[in-house]
């Protein structure tokens, strides 16, 4: 195993780590500014549209996409060349991603179209999700079962003629509050007595079909995302579509959702050891400067404690980050996914502890809008149940263990 960073990851990794500090981390405060001046809209900010335009004049564009770049217009790096990328965008998950067009759920679904979309799909859909001018939305999760369990979705997807007719609910669909969310991925059951892994399939909804209906928008811990398009509950009533926007065939919709959701687990990963990261640095700042009892927080034990338990946590969990891209690189997705599961379980929460910790440091500062640590915070404890939680990742992992 070799995970030296080759001269395409340092020029591409520079170039992202200059941008981060010279455009991202300034615009912070613009977004606030501009999310506190239009508090009813859900599209995206000007300083989004800003950063895209200088990121892909910059040629720093659609760096998740792995393959020919010359057929995807993406960067075409693999997944050891993208992680240290992507952990620097976790430095500023509200801006970094979309500015990189390297924001989630268009990241999965671009994955999904890339590779199972018919060309007629990938025209319509695909190309313009690679230039961000449109926006999209994955409708997986149900409100009215336990959604961890994949093969519980309701949602029927009925044959009829020449179309397919999609009924069902879905919630925390995100992105799908944004109106240039033009595409949704939906998946429903196709053949609900077939073998438990191939009853569903996967179907592009365009979200002005007759049926589609917004029901409301979801917050995470008080936080509606409305900078990235929020999360969305989505009925969808009687949806009528062509039968040729079905995506692969017929059954395939749990295959091609764990294809889907591999990648998309170690996306979170990376940029979820970017957010330590900037938890850390916080930290730092806060105990060097801040006075109590006559010393400097970081002259108190227990805080240099956790300085270097965070230290040794994203350092040795980087690593397991680099072998598992490593491994999708050489042995594919699925013979990774020990690894997969592994830093899906151990990432989110080891980085949880590091962010709150930072907030214990910050004190009142901490749990206000005057730091990012908050909703950092609710970014990551979210994340121990999006893509599967932590006690179904720990239940397969413990299974395979034990068949060793």
């Amino acid at each position: 195993m070799d995970f030296a960073p080759d001269a395409r990851t340092d020029e591409i990794t520079a170039q992202v780590r200059a941008f981060l500090r010279e455009e991202v981390l300034p615009a912070e405060s613009v977004l606030d500014e501009q999310l506190a001046g239009t508090p009813d809209e859900w599209t995206p900010r000007p300083i989004v549209r800003e950063l895209q335009r200088k990121a892909r004049a910059r040629g720093l564009w659609n760096l998740f996409l792995p393959g020919d770049p010359s057929e995807t217009g993406a960067a075409g790096l693999t997944n050891l060349q993208y992680a240290p990328v992507a952990e620097l965008t976790g430095w500023s998950p509200r801006l970094a991603p979309a500015a990189f067009n390297c924001a989630a759920p268009d990241t999965g679904n671009m994955e999904v179209l890339n590779e199972f979309g018919t060309p007629e799909q990938k025209a319509r859909w695909l190309t313009p999700l690679l230039n961000a001018e449109i926006r999209s939305a994955f409708c997986m999760t149900e409100p009215d079962v336990a959604s961890s369990d994949a093969t519980n979705i309701g949602t029927l997807i009925r044959r009829d003629g020449d179309d397919y007719v999609i009924t069902g609910r879905k919630w925390w669909s995100t992105g799908a509050m944004n109106p240039d969310a033009a595409i949704f991925i939906v998946m429903g059951k196709t053949a609900p007595d077939a073998p438990r892994h191939s009853q569903q399939s996967m179907i592009l909804v365009p979200r002005d079909t007759p049926g589609v209906r917004i029901v409301r928008p979801l917050t995470v811990f008080g936080y509606d995302d409305r900078d990235h398009g929020g999360h969305a509950e989505v009925a969808f009533d009687a949806v009528r579509v062509p039968a040729s926007n079905l995506i692969g065939d017929e059954g395939g919709g749990f295959a091609i959702a764990q294809a889907r959701l591999g990648p998309g687990r170690i996306h979170h990963c990376m940029r979820a050891l970017g957010m330590g990261e900037r938890a850390l640095s916080l930290l730092t700042a806060r105990a060097t400067e801040r006075h109590a009892f006559g010393r400097t927080l970081a002259d108190q034990g227990v805080i240099r404690e956790w300085a270097a338990e965070a230290r040794i946590q994203l350092e040795s969990l980087r690593l397991l980050v680099l072998k598992t891209a490593w491994l999708m690189d050489t042995v594919g997705n699925r013979a990774a996914m020990t690894e997969i599961q592994a830093i899906k379980i151990a990432v989110p929460r080891a980085v949880q502890t590091i962010i709150d910790r930072a907030i214990q440091v910050h004190g009142g500062a901490g749990v206000s809008g005057d730091t990012p640590l908050a909703e950092l915070y609710a970014g990551i404890r979210s994340l121990r149940i999006a893509d599967g939680p932590d006690e179904v990742h720990l239940s397969s992992l413990g299974r395979a263990q034990l068949r060793l």
